[in-house]
């Protein structure tokens, strides 16, 4: 009988799953969801329980679909999730607050702190990235210094993937892949940073497990948590990885010069490429395990589809409405409204720094804006806008890559943004390349985690080569040559209009965090 792989993703606002047989097609799955609780400006957080409680749930449901012969083969599993995440547990593993995820900007102080004491070049040669609050090392001296109770009980720190490994194994753990993505390690020395732990007086070593690689199986299936998700005790757990890595793996990038964009709530952005570029760019190249593609440019935009659902939330009831009318789908109401705008949304920009902005700007005083709003301005134009304006950041990422030394000359689409026609098209002509949208089977997280876990016992024994024979493109969408000149001639002032605005924005920042905290 063939051998079974099961792949989560934790991600921020949902959790899914999917058993997939070795030859890649997908057996069965399932999905829940999860509150972000916002209890004040600039905090966000999430309860690790109702995480647990949602991957039973979708466990529960893929094995019951699956039926008891294919879940007594499951070879594996892996699980990824969004990082960084700050979860404190006690002795006897149980969460002791909500996790601050990483959208969470509260430690802004801290943060400031930290660079002032090591400098933004010393902290950059040691992490490996660009600081920003969404890192850890910020989040760590605020629950120490607003909560010392809490952290006096805080037995370790685990991450969201870790937390859930510990309730299917019992076992604490870490995977090198977000303890990297921390920003509390050294990854020269490979070793949780003594000197980040120095300044916020904590003893990293102490609090953090001692990270695993990716595929490495740090535990088995406990009778407990089999009895609970209808798993057989014994199945091997494999360290896991960020959502960012195994995204990487479910798309195929296998060689320098391709491009993947996850598109969901935030994207994600991989690039091939063939060396290790310095720790002072806006996007910097980390090691990849496929074989002729040494490193891998890893870049998050942080609200690409939220900045859609935000105009759904908001200003959205028209569309809602539409829809309902017409029996469909409010996001095909969007994409056909969109299309009734001229290219260049009669001259509306928008950008998308709707939370701050991750990468290129890395700065938490980014705002979301539209400029180039006229009596003229329709709805239309300012829908099309935001699926520019995402657009845009999305090539200011591949521009500030291909700077460092790694062109690209197509991107493979995956992820809920994936689905929407327009936008695809929209980004082909932004960027003038094609873009490739993947058939059903793969592109979704949880296959690079089936992926991760199939080379951990030996079904994959080369990720690239399964990578290239399961993963198939089923569309290429082209520019449109009209199109990509109006946005070449609009993409520069992008970029310019920003960074002109980039000290009054910090400035208006302080103050609003004065008003409102």
């Amino acid at each position: 009988m063939k051998r079974f792989l099961l792949g989560i993703d934790l991600g921020t606002t949902n959790v899914k799953g999917i058993l997939f047989d070795e030859d890649g097609f997908s057996i069965a799955s399932s999905s829940d969801t999860y509150k972000t609780y916002f209890s004040e400006p600039f905090k966000a957080e999430q309860n690790p329980m109702e995480w647990w409680a949602a991957v039973k749930n979708i466990i529960s449901a893929i094995t019951k679909s699956a039926g008891s012969e294919k879940v007594k083969n499951i070879s594996a599993i892996c699980i990824s999730s969004q990082t960084p995440t700050l979860l404190p547990i006690d002795k006897e593993g149980n969460p002791i607050r909500k996790a601050i995820i990483w959208m969470d900007k509260r430690s802004e102080k801290e943060f400031q702190y930290i660079l002032d004491k090591i400098g933004s070049n010393k902290y950059r040669t040691i992490v490996g990235g660009a600081p920003d609050v969404s890192f850890l090392p910020s989040k760590l001296l605020w629950y120490k210094k607003h909560e010392p109770k809490n952290f006096a009980k805080t037995h370790i720190f685990l991450q969201a993937n870790s937390f859930i490994n510990y309730k299917l194994t019992g076992k604490f753990s870490a995977d090198i892949d977000q303890a990297t993505l921390s920003q509390c390690y050294d990854i020269k020395n490979k070793c949780w940073s003594k000197k980040i732990g120095s300044v916020i007086e904590i003893d990293l070593e102490s609090y953090f497990p001692n990270p695993s690689e990716n595929n490495t199986i740090i535990g088995f299936v406990t009778e407990e948590a089999a009895k609970a998700t209808g798993l057989i005790e014994g199945i091997p757990v494999v360290a896991g990885t960020s959502d960012a890595v195994a995204s990487m793996y479910a798309v195929g990038i296998c060689n320098p010069c391709e491009a993947a964009e996850i598109s969901g709530t935030s994207s994600l952005i991989f690039a091939g490429h063939t060396c290790q570029t310095d720790y002072f760019r806006p996007v910097v190249s980390k090691p990849s395990a496929i074989k002729g593609m040494p490193y891998v440019f890893d870049a998050p935009i942080s609200t690409t589809g939220a900045s859609i659902k935000w105009f759904l939330d908001t200003l959205g009831d028209e569309e809602k409405a539409l829809a309902s009318k017409e029996n469909k789908n409010v996001y095909t109401v969007l994409n056909e409204k969109a299309l009734l705008a001229a290219p260049g949304s009669n001259g509306l920009l928008f950008f998308p720094y709707m939370l701050g902005e991750r990468a290129p700007l890395w700065n938490t005083h980014a705002k979301g804006m539209f400029i180039g709003i006229t009596l003229n301005s329709k709805r239309e134009d300012i829908i099309r806008s935001i699926f520019e304006g995402t657009s845009f950041a999305l090539r200011h990422v591949l521009e500030e890559i291909k700077k460092a030394g790694a062109p690209t000359t197509s991107l493979r689409v995956a992820g809920g943004g994936s689905l929407s026609r327009t936008w695809l098209q929209i980004k082909a002509s932004v960027l003038n390349m094609p873009v490739l949208i993947l058939d059903s089977k793969t592109g979704d997280v949880p296959f690079g985690d089936a992926l991760i876990a199939g080379n951990a016992v030996g079904i994959y024994t080369d990720l690239s080569k399964a990578s290239k024979s399961l993963i198939i493109i089923k569309e290429i969408i082209n520019p449109i040559p009209e199109w990509t000149a109006i946005y070449n001639e609009l993409f520069p002032y992008y970029i310019s209009m920003y960074q002109n605005l980039d000290t009054d924005l910090k400035d208006f920042e302080a103050t609003i965090n004065k008003i409102y905290k």
